[in-house]
C-alpha cells in the first residue's frame, strides 16, 4: 500500500536522524522499564540543537512499543490550566478535565505525553508540579523539551529531584556530524569547513546541506551564505528586546569570556548589570567562574554576521575590549596577567594566520607553575626524549645556574606537561657559553649585531616544549606562548628575545605575523638537532608599539609571507629606537662627521639611536636632533684637549669637520704638520669619537656633558 504523506514525512525525518545514543537509551528505558526511577524527562538546549527531532524519535520509539502518544506544543497553547487540559481532552476525546486522568489510567499500554517548546509554559510551572503531574497514573511517561533547564523550584524540590531526569542536549560529535552530512549527500571535501563553522549544531548542518544540495559545485564559506546566518541568528536573537541587548550579544561573540566590567567597557554602560543578567539567562550561554560565553555556533553566527554587516562596529568593540584588558593587565598579579593575555589574544582568533597555531579552547587544561626541585627528573626526561642527552645536560646546567628562569606547565594531576627555560643572556659568562652552543650563538649575535646597553636584558627561550607534542601546536604550546608574551610586556629593560625552533619553517608565518623574524646567525646544533632561531629587538619596536601593530593586524586577513612588517603608529610614550651593530655605529659616526655642516646630517641613523633620542621629547624635529648630535660630537671631541698628547687630534677634527677648511691639505698647513702626520692625528681623533660615543650608546660612564 502507498504510504500516507504523514508516514512519508516521518520516514524522511528518521533517515536524517543521527546520534543521540545515550538520550535514546534513556527514553527507551522510561518507555519499557517496569521500575523506571523517573517519570519525567526534561530535554533542554538552545534553539536548533535538535530538541524537536529527539522528541520525534521518542514518539517513534514509543510507537514501536505500542504506547499511546499524546503530543503537545507550547506554541499552540495558552499558558493556562484550562487550555492545557482542554487540548488533552480533545486528544483523548473526553468531555471534562477530570476525565483526562481517568482516560489515561484506563489505557492498557504505556502513554507518552510529549510537550515541546516548554519554555512558553513557564507560567504553568507551579500548576504542573503541584496539580497536574502528581495526578497522572503510573503508566504515563512525560517528556518535556525547552530552551531553558527546569526552573529552580523543580530542581530544588526533593521529590522532583528523584522523579525528573534533566537531559541537556549538546551539539553532535564530529563523527555524528559527518554521518549526517553523508546522509544528506554533502561532498566529503566540504566536511571540514562545515564542521569548523557549525561545531556540530544540527540546524546549521541541515541548512548548509540544503545550500550545497541546491548548488552542487559550490564551496562552503560562511560569509558567502548570509541566509544561513540569518536563520541561525533568528534562533539566537529572538529574545533580544532592545538594541543594547543585541549589542551585548555581538560583544559576547568577540571576546573569550564576558563579565560585567568588560560588558560595561565595551557598550559604555554605566550600569551593565541588567543586560548582563539577561545574557546569563539565555539558553545558549554557558557560565564559568570568570564569566559567561555563548555556545560555539552562536558565537560563530553572531561573529560572521557582524563581520560582514558592520566591520566598523566590530573594530570598535575590539578597541574597547583591548583598552579594558590592558588596564586589567597593569593592575593584576602574574597569574591574573596570563588570564588577561589569553583573553587579549583571543581577539585574534579569526585571523587566518593566528587561528591554526593556538588552542583557544584548551589552554585551561594546563597551568603555569614555578619549577620545584622535585620536578627536575621529569623536566630532564622530557628534554632528553625530544632533544637528546646533550640537551638534557645543558638543561641541568641552567637549572643550577638560573633556576628562577625555569617554569613548568602543570596538568591538573600535578604532573609536568611542558617546560619553558628563560636564560638571561646578560647574566651568562664564558663557562656558560662553553657548555651551551645555543647560548653561545645568541650571545655572539648580540655582541656583533644588537649589543646590550647599560641596564638592558636579553632573554633566550632556550627550551620550550610539551611533554607529548614537543614544539607542535597543543594546549601546552599555547600556554607557553602566553608566558612569552607576558615576559615581553613585564620585564623592565628587555632589549631582545630569541626563540630556537626545531622546525623553524613551520613557525615562519605566525612569527612573521607577530613581528618575530629569523636570526640565522644565531642558529645552532646540539645532538645532531639543528635549531633555527627567531628574534625580536624590543628597543626597535617597544611593547606598546608592538601591541599597536598587533591591533592593526587583528581583524586583517593576515600578513603575507615574506612581506615587511606593517608600519604601526607610535603610541604615546613609545618611540622607534634604532639599534646598530658596533661596525654600523662606527660608520654612522664617520658619516656624521662628514655631513657635520650639511642638511644630510638630518638623515643620519644616529638620530634614532639611544644616545640622541633618550630624554628628548617625542615631537622633536629631525633638525633639532641633528643640532643635538652636532653638540654631542663637539663635546666628546673637546675632551681630547685635556691631554697634551691628544690635543693635535682635537685640532685635526676641528679644522676638518667642525670648522672645515676647503681641503685636508689646507688643514695640515694650518696645523703646521706634514700631511701624513695630520692624517695620523685625524684617525686617532675619529677613533676616539667612535669609542666614546659607543660607550655612551651602551650606557657606560660617558655622558653628553662630560664625554
Amino acid at each position: 500500500m502507498a504510504l500516507s504523506l504523514a508516514e512519508r514525512l516521518e520516514q524522511a525525518r528518521r533517515q536524517q536522524f543521527v546520534g543521540r545514543t545515550h538520550e535514546r537509551e534513556l527514553i527507551r528505558e522510561a518507555l519499557t522499564s517496569a521500575n523506571c526511577p523517573y517519570a519525567v524527562l526534561y530535554i533542554c538546549g538552545p534553539g536548533g540543537v535538535g530538541k524537536t527531532s529527539l522528541l520525534r524519535e521518542a514518539t517513534h520509539l514509543a510507537g514501536r512499543t505500542g504506547a499511546t502518544i499524546l503530543s503537545l506544543d507550547g506554541r499552540n497553547l495558552e499558558p493556562s490550566p484550562a487550555s492545557f487540559l482542554g487540548t488533552l481532552q480533545q486528544l483523548l476525546t473526553v468531555s471534562s478535565g477530570e476525565d483526562v486522568f481517568t482516560a489515561l489510567a484506563a489505557k492498557d499500554t504505556r502513554v507518552l505525553l510529549s510537550i515541546d517548546t516548554a519554555e512558553l509554559l513557564t507560567p504553568l510551572d507551579g500548576w504542573l508540579q503541584d496539580n497536574f503531574l502528581p495526578l497522572l497514573p503510573a503508566n504515563v511517561v512525560v517528556i518535556m523539551a525547552g530552551r531553558h533547564p527546569p526552573s529552580l523550584h523543580w530542581r530544588t524540590d526533593p521529590g522532583w529531584q528523584q522523579l525528573m531526569r534533566i537531559i541537556p542536549l549538546q551539539n553532535l560529535s564530529q563523527e555524528e556530524s559527518r554521518a549526517l552530512l553523508m546522509r544528506r549527500q554533502v561532498p566529503a571535501r566540504e566536511h571540514l569547513s562545515i564542521l569548523q563553522f557549525t561545531h556540530g549544531h544540527p540546524l546549521a548542518l541541515s541548512l548548509v546541506a540544503d545550500v550545497l544540495l541546491q548548488q552542487p559545485e559550490a564551496r562552503f564559506l560562511p560569509e558567502d551564505v548570509p541566509n544561513i546566518i540569518k536563520v541561525l541568528l533568528e534562533q539566537f536573537l529572538q529574545e533580544a528586546p532592545t538594541a543594547n541587548h543585541r549589542a551585548a550579544l555581538e560583544a559576547c561573540s568577540q571576546v573569550r569570556l564576558m563579565n560585567e566590567p568588560l560588558l560595561g567597557a565595551m557598550l559604555q554602560l554605566a550600569d551593565p548589570h541588567p543586560v548582563f543578567d539577561w545574557l546569563r539567562g539565555l539558553s545558549f550561554m554557558d557560565v564559568e567562574r570568570r564569566g559567561l560565553f555563548p555556545h560555539d555556533l552562536a558565537r560563530e553566527a553572531l561573529a560572521v554576521d557582524l563581520r560582514w554587516r558592520n566591520p566598523d562596529w566590530q573594530a570598535e568593540l575590539h578597541a574597547r575590549a583591548r583598552g579594558h584588558y590592558m588596564a586589567r593587565f597593569r593592575e593584576s598579579n602574574q597569574r591574573e596577567q596570563r588570564q588577561v593575555l589569553s583573553d587579549y589574544i583571543f581577539l585574534h582568533r579569526d585571523n587566518p594566520v593566528i587561528r591554526p597555531f593556538f588552542e583557544w579552547q584548551s589552554t585551561g587544561t594546563v597551568f603555569t607553575d614555578q619549577f620545584q626541585e622535585t620536578d627536575q627528573v621529569a623536566v630532564l626526561r622530557i628534554i632528553r626524549a625530544h632533544e637528546g642527552p646533550q640537551a638534557a645536560a645543558i638543561a641541568a646546567h641552567w637549572i643550577g645556574r638560573q633556576p628562577q628562569g625555569v617554569i613548568v606547565m602543570r596538568r591538573a594531576d600535578g604532573s609536568v606537561g611542558g617546560v619553558l627555560f628563560m636564560v638571561a643572556l646578560e647574566k651568562t659568562d664564558a663557562e656558560d657559553r662553553a657548555v651551551d652552543p645555543g647560548t653561545a650563538a645568541a650571545w655572539t649575535y648580540l655582541q656583533q649585531h644588537a649589543p646590550l646597553r647599560h641596564g638592558e636584558t636579553a632573554t633566550l627561550f632556550r627550551f620550550w616544549m610539551a611533554r607529548d607534542e614537543y614544539q607542535n601546536v597543543s594546549p601546552v604550546q599555547s600556554r607557553i606562548f602566553l608566558n612569552m608574551v607576558q615576559h615581553y610586556l613585564t620585564v623592565p629593560g628587555l632589549a631582545y628575545t630569541m626563540i630556537p625552533c626545531a622546525q623553524p619553517a613551520f613557525w615562519a608565518e605566525i612569527f612573521h605575523y607577530v613581528d618575530i623574524h629569523p636570526v640565522t646567525r644565531a642558529n645552532f646544533t646540539v645532538d645532531d638537532h639543528t635549531f633555527g632561531v627567531y628574534g625580536h629587538d624590543w628597543r626597535a619596536t617597544p611593547p606598546l608599539m608592538w601591541l599597536s601593530m598587533m591591533a592593526e593586524r587583528e581583524l586583517s586577513p593576515g600578513v603575507p609571507a615574506g612581506s615587511a612588517p606593517a608600519p604601526a603608529a607610535t603610541p604615546a610614550g613609545e618611540r622607534a629606537l634604532l639599534v646598530l651593530s658596533q661596525e654600523d655605529f662606527a660608520v654612522a659616526v664617520r658619516h656624521a662627521l662628514r655631513d657635520f655642516t650639511s642638511p644630510a646630517l638630518q638623515e643620519n641613523p644616529l638620530l634614532r639611536c639611544r644616545l640622541i633620542i633618550e630624554g628628548k621629547p617625542d615631537e622633536e624635529s629631525p633638525a633639532a636632533r641633528a643640532r643635538a648630535l652636532q653638540d654631542l660630537l663637539r663635546k666628546t671631541a673637546a675632551a681630547l684637549q685635556a691631554s697634551p698628547r691628544e690635543a693635535k687630534s682635537y685640532r685635526a677634527l676641528y679644522h676638518t669637520y667642525f670648522q672645515p677648511t676647503p681641503t685636508q691639505e689646507r688643514a695640515a698647513e694650518l696645523l703646521d704638520l706634514p700631511f701624513s702626520t695630520y692624517r695620523h692625528h685625524l684617525r686617532k681623533g675619529v677613533n676616539h669619537l667612535v669609542n666614546q660615543l659607543w660607550t655612551l650608546e651602551l650606557g657606560g660612564g660617558a655622558s653628553a656633558d662630560g664625554a
